[in-house]
């Protein structure tokens, strides 16, 4: 397996591409008979929004987990993340020739090369970016929604499309009608992860090292031409030059597709030099929800993150915002409606201030209800779907999800006096 960008072969660690101890019921393993599962983790993004929907199976006996990168353009950092979990990653030239009995999927890269029933999830929040290319009626469809993320040779390729909220399935008939059978509404893993860990705020405030009367500023980015990252050199001086020392905290947080195309360390530094090193910058294999928990406020994009921002209660600004690239029926659109505009010339705690003024709940909530039609259900109904696609009985007991991790202290120190707002 070549991975893109110079990443490690995976068969390095391993050993050999024809490891028997690799082979489906072989007379290597201890636990033999098992149902096999594999996770497709295209990119360190889709390795994050699969742990959800794996961890639901991790301590069934009758079932074995195993995991592969299929060839992405950002899947740098994929296989690390997951050879960090301890996991067994397949060369992606093995998994191939593999029958499974479940695969999990959050990308279509490579799907139709797998051979077992595919699970699709959407790799994020609210169908927000229009895909590039156009649909069956002229238009651009909803990013992966369409037929070129869904289809192949004329054939749907999963089995079931797990979505978050009833509206996307009038989105997958106007884009990809031909896959409206195979789609089931389960609910959000993150936002029900999310408003389980709001009333416990204050735990992962003190873990990333807040002070209760601090303000934190939560910069998030997703990637792209149109992405706050973009113009990174116009918003972090202003959190450095125009938040006072006392009483603010600021953390970067990016789309993880940005440190695969430029390097975790190119961002870093990038980072590091337009917040002059005042601003903490978010690794790209961290959590961030429990970041998005604690902030105070985010200035963000289009991005999902910033999305999820409307649940939390932190009054948003936004920095950028590519309205032509935008699903205009997503809750990010309606998000980008509400929310007040990062705005030059005029200070930035002034800005905030303003945002917070503004801050209508029921405004945000009504953003919010969009992510999800199954609020607190995403366990329950995800489960019953993998062990429906698994011909097996669930296990006789309810899901029991881990709550959100607490974070690690942020290392930016405070903005030095010199660079106090006046």
């Amino acid at each position: 397996m070549t991975l893109v960008h110079g990443e490690q072969d995976i068969t390095t660690t391993y050993g050999t591409r024809d490891n028997p101890a690799w082979s489906n019921n072989g007379p290597w393993e201890t636990m033999r008979d098992r149902k096999r599962v594999l996770v497709v983790a295209q990119t360190v993004v889709y390795a994050q929004r699969l742990h959800d929907f794996y961890s639901l199976l991790a301590s069934d006996l009758r079932i074995h987990v195993q995991f592969t990168v299929a060839p992405h353009v950002f899947n740098r950092g994929a296989a690390e993340g997951l050879l960090a979990l301890g996991a067994t990653v397949l060369p992606w030239e093995q998994a191939v020739r593999r029958e499974f009995d479940l695969v999990l999927a959050a990308g279509s890269q490579g799907m139709e090369q797998l051979n077992g029933p595919v699970v699709r999830l959407p790799h994020g929040a609210g169908n927000i970016k229009l895909s590039r290319r156009s649909g069956p009626d002229g238009g651009r469809p909803a990013g992966g929604l369409g037929p070129d993320h869904l289809c192949w040779e004329g054939r749907v390729v999963p089995s079931s499309f797990a979505l978050a909220h009833r509206e996307e399935l009038d989105e997958l008939g106007r884009s990809c009608p031909e896959a409206v059978p195979i789609a089931e509404v389960v609910g959000d893993p993150c936002y029900d992860r999310i408003a389980a860990a709001l009333p416990h705020r204050a735990r992962y405030r003190a873990a990333l090292g807040l002070r209760p009367e601090e303000k934190f500023v939560l910069v998030s980015s997703t990637w792209g031409a149109g992405s706050l990252f973009a113009r990174l050199d116009a918003v972090l001086p202003r959190l450095t030059s125009e938040l006072p020392r006392s009483g603010y905290r600021a953390a970067l947080l990016t789309h993880p597709n940005v440190a695969a195309a430029h390097s975790p360390w190119q961002v870093r530094s990038w980072a590091t030099a337009t917040g002059r090193g005042a601003v903490a910058v978010v690794p790209p294999e961290a959590d961030w929800r429990p970041l998005l928990v604690a902030a105070d406020y985010v200035i963000g994009d289009h991005g999902s993150v910033t999305l999820y921002a409307a649940m939390t209660g932190a009054p948003v600004l936004l920095a950028e915002y590519p309205h032509g690239d935008v699903n205009p029926r997503s809750p990010s659109a309606q998000l980008a409606r509400t929310a007040p505009a990062l705005a030059p010339g005029h200070p930035l705690t002034d800005q905030l201030a303003y945002a917070a003024e503004q801050y209508r709940a029921e405004d945000y909530t009504a953003i919010a209800d969009r992510i999800s039609s199954e609020p607190g259900r995403f366990d329950r109904n995800a489960r019953r779907l993998l062990y429906r696609v698994l011909g097996l009985g669930q296990p006789a007991h309810s899901p029991e999800p881990a709550p959100l991790p607490l974070p690690t202290p942020l290392d930016a120190p405070l903005v030095p006096d010199s660079r106090r707002a006046g």
